[in-house]
């Protein structure tokens, strides 16, 4: 099941550095630590999912969103590439 959640991290990932690529599937070194963070909160929301406000027993959860929080893919910068001439000549032929 973690392994489940890590390669669901790792495809958030790889979604949002390379938003217009998808033959890349290796998460880059800087941002392994933040695959398993991400991995951690959804385990951690599995059984709660799109849940928005809970209180029990003093405990009080809320979700920012049904899915992956922004605020976990803050410092994840995407990545874009400038084609340059030689590009072009890469895909004329």
């Amino acid at each position: 099941m973690l392994t489940s959640y890590l390669d669901d991290a790792a495809q958030a990932i790889l979604n949002h550095v390379y938003p217009f690529r998808d033959d890349v599937e290796t998460v880059p070194t800087k941002y392994q630590r933040r695959q398993i963070e991400i991995a951690v909160y959804l385990l951690n929301k599995r059984g709660a999912e799109g849940e928005t406000v809970h209180k029990e027993n003093g405990t009080d959860r809320t979700y920012e969103s049904a899915n992956i929080p922004a605020s976990l893919f803050e410092g994840i910068m995407p990545y874009c590439k400038i084609p340059t001439e030689d590009d072009d000549e890469d895909t004329e032929s």
